[in-house]
């Protein structure tokens, strides 16, 4: 019967309401630096995941836990004041969640810099000029 735009409808809402209520209605320095990356919402509306992160002091380990406190400690006012923005007749639960996906890319994209390396070294450290005709073969569909 669902076919999902009422979550999504609903997250977008709880997203911009958190994100100005981040920066004009609870004053702390700690919350005007967070960026919402996601909300995930379930069918349900029972739960929403709000995945936030750092514009400045991201590398910083103590500025992110220092955020997540703060938001720890809004998080009960930040849900009483979603309450007459959304107009549901349950408001849906606030879990505050560090978006780490950043660093897993630059760890991927560090691993893979690894491997290619690797290969390099493996290949003698020069690359075979039979492999460029081939890769250009491969491209205009004249190869294998």
């Amino acid at each position: 019967m669902s076919d999902g735009r009422r979550p999504r409808r609903v997250a977008e809402s709880i997203r911009g309401y958190l994100a100005n209520a981040f920066v004009s209605e609870l004053g702390d320095p700690h919350l005007a630096a967070l960026v919402i990356t996601r909300v995930d919402l379930p069918p349900d509306l029972g739960l929403a995941r709000i995945h936030v992160r750092l514009m400045i002091g991201d590398d910083d380990e103590r500025e992110r836990r220092s955020a997540m406190r703060s938001l720890s400690r809004a998080t009960g006012r930040l849900r009483r004041g979603l309450g007459p923005h959304l107009r549901l007749k349950r408001i849906p639960e606030l879990r505050f969640e560090y978006d780490t996906g950043h660093e897993a890319l630059d760890r991927v994209a560090a691993l893979l810099g690894e491997i290619e390396s690797e290969r390099e070294e493996h290949a003698g450290g020069s690359p075979d000029p039979d492999d460029d005709a081939k890769d250009a073969a491969k491209a205009d569909g004249d190869g294998p």
